[in-house]
């Protein structure tokens, strides 16, 4: 069991999917509002979608933390939980008497997840931070966007998403860790750690050369062909490595001369001329329709693919094969999609199943129900 003590995106992303591989998890809400995500808009009715698709499949009980009772009902929660996982700002689970260590001393078995800006520890541990603060802060933005335009925003969550996954991952191993020593574990995850990670080879070309990466748009840092191109109606991306695909590539579009060019003969080269590069292939792009090419390039073996929007690919027979969509009810009367966890254990594979979001304390009756008659059933033992 999972106790979620988590709001807006980070935690419960972190616990949405531990729930989709198959834990209870119940979501403590502060009592009336609740999560502030809940008015996240579009509003539909009373409802969030966005809470919804964040939230689908989870248990909710409202409790006020400074109440005796309601905190007693905490502690009962917790003595039966594996997992307690948080994303308020350092210090604030000190403050309601609920720290690391006191936890660890009272719940020796409980793996305690605390998600937040920049972690339990260092200068910056207390300062506040959302998304677009972490990416700004890790570098992300100054990689991201045209070489000639501005930083810019990856145009998803994905610091509060990154760290969400990164913690599940780290929760995981520390109830396997579990299984071996009988203890549960402190895990720390910083939304700018977990920024900086991902920044994949762009912090090792800055240590390795001491040159500082910039934007490049589309394409690859350090690979070329591998970009966006324009055809006459749209755009695509072709993907080449090493010299092998961009042979295909080149003869599959009618231009076996590129191959001994001396400007592209090398992967080396291609990098030293990317815009000549791409000046030549768009040119070859632009006088046919994106599906022409697709059809050309693909039949050659090279990776390539339309630039979708949201609208297509949310009709893609190949999610839909894969089952990635979950049916999102509310009891206001409609319905939406929402994204399954990509994670697939394939022994247990089955449909998505209709699912739908708590409201405020809406398990809270059946939860005190079920740890009174725990608190029978241990005094009768």
């Amino acid at each position: 069991m999972v106790v979620d003590m988590t709001r807006f995106l980070s935690g419960p992303y972190c616990t949405l999917l531990l729930s989709d591989l198959g834990a209870r998890v119940i979501k403590i809400e502060s009592p009336g509002k609740g999560d502030e995500s809940r008015y996240v808009p579009p509003i539909v009715g009373s409802d969030s979608p966005y809470f919804m698709s964040i939230n689908r499949g989870k248990e909710s009980i409202a409790l006020d933390l400074k109440n005796d009772e309601h905190r007693a009902l905490l502690d009962e929660l917790l003595e039966g939980a594996d997992v307690l996982v948080e994303n308020f700002r350092p210090g604030t689970m000190e403050k309601l008497g609920l720290s690391a260590e006191v936890l660890a001393e009272r719940y020796p078995q409980l793996v305690f997840a605390s998600i937040s800006g920049f972690g339990q520890t260092g200068p910056w541990r207390s300062l506040p931070a959302y998304d677009l603060v972490v990416q700004a802060l890790s570098g992300l933005m100054s990689v991201n966007g045209q070489a000639d335009g501005p930083p810019t925003r990856v145009g998803t969550s994905i610091g509060d998403l990154g760290a969400g996954v990164y913690a599940a991952l780290s929760i995981v191993s520390a109830i396997n860790e579990r299984h071996r020593t009988g203890k549960g574990g402190r895990v720390d995850v910083a939304m700018l750690d977990c920024q900086v990670a991902l920044l994949e080879s762009h912090f090792m070309r800055y240590d390795v050369t001491g040159e500082i990466p910039g934007r490049v748009g589309s394409r690859h840092p350090l690979i070329v062909p591998f970009d966006a191109f324009r055809c006459a109606d749209s755009y695509m991306v072709v993907c080449t490595v090493g010299d092998g695909l961009y042979a295909r590539l080149v003869k599959a579009i009618g231009r076996p001369d590129l191959i001994d060019d001396p400007r592209f003969s090398t992967p080396a080269n291609r990098l030293d001329n990317e815009a000549s590069m791409k000046a030549e292939l768009e040119g070859i792009f632009l006088s046919k329709d994106r599906d022409y090419w697709l059809e050309v390039i693909g039949a050659a073996g090279i990776p390539c693919g339309p630039i979708n929007s949201i609208a297509e690919i949310a009709n893609s027979p190949q999610l839909d094969a894969r089952n990635l969509f979950v049916e999102v009810d509310s009891d206001s009367g409609y319905s939406f999609r929402a994204v399954r966890s990509p994670v697939r254990q394939l022994s247990k594979e089955e449909s998505a199943k209709v699912q739908r979001a708590p409201h405020v304390d809406e398990h809270g009756p059946a939860i005190r129900e079920e740890l009174a008659a725990q608190r029978v059933a241990s005094t009768d033992a």
